[in-house]
């Protein structure tokens, strides 16, 4: 932690001069995520500086960050009860939704960024799910993205968390955003943005790795590659566990 410090300070006084009169400079606790039997989750540290070749304006700046895992298609069904039972109902597919994202901003958020900026970056949560449209016999698709965004914050899985980013002196910011233990692997990237009057004036990105490593990573490779011998090795792990649970219970019955 102190290493990285070190290496952005350095960075900050002597990187090459920025094109914009202000830009980030980002550090990030960890850039890769190892998922473990025992992995129940993860804080990351994103921390940075405002390298600026310009004085302090009046009108102060505010950060935005992001994290957003892969995305994917999603079936959102409704639930309607009929003869009094809750069976499904209309179904919708949401086109593409991050796996998990996380908003942290530093100031309250119609302070941090306007609706033109976030339309143009997508940086809400609901900006950053892409849903066409939906049957008509489903109604307003609104109404099911709305649904999958209840569903997924109730999870852990979307974070929106305001005055969340420490900014001191305009200069230095830092947040922690806590990745849950059901994460998706893959890239997730990771945004900051640099915003004054709620347009963005610079932005940086980077990415965090998410693996399986270990057994895990065998087993899910086994599942996706090799399906009948992950299938039969299940159900030999079954029997062999069902096997010496009896045994056991039997001894103790005996004893």
């Amino acid at each position: 932690m102190v290493r990285a410090l070190f290496a952005l300070l350095v960075a900050l006084a002597f990187g090459p001069t920025p094109s914009a009169a202000e830009e980030v400079v980002l550090g990030l606790s960890k850039d890769r995520v190892a998922i473990t039997a025992r992995f129940d989750g993860s804080d990351i540290l994103i921390f940075g500086a405002v390298k600026r070749q310009a004085a302090l304006q009046d009108d102060p700046l505010q950060v935005v960050v992001t994290i957003a895992g892969p995305s994917e298609p999603v079936v959102v069904r409704r639930k309607d009860r009929k003869l009094g039972i809750w069976v499904n109902a209309a179904a919708v597919e949401v086109d593409a939704a991050p796996s998990f994202y996380a908003v942290a901003t530093s100031a309250p958020w119609a302070d941090s960024l306007s609706e033109v900026e976030d339309l143009r970056h997508k940086v809400s949560i609901p900006r950053a799910i892409r849903s066409v449209g939906a049957p008509a016999e489903a109604g307003n698709s609104q109404d099911f993205t709305d649904a999958l965004i209840r569903i997924r914050q109730a999870n852990g899985l979307y974070q929106v968390a305001e005055n969340a980013v420490d900014f001191r002196e305009q200069t230095l910011f830092s947040t922690s955003v806590s990745m849950p233990s059901n994460l998706t692997e893959g890239s997730y990237v990771t945004r900051i943005f640099l915003t004054r009057g709620g347009n963005v004036v610079s932005e940086y990105e980077t990415t965090i790795e998410v693996d399986k490593v270990g057994l895990e990573r065998l087993l899910f490779t086994m599942s996706r590659q090799q399906p009948l011998a992950y299938g039969l090795m299940s159900i030999a792990i079954a029997v062999l566990a069902g096997w010496g649970a009896s045994t056991a219970f039997r001894l103790m019955r005996q004893g």
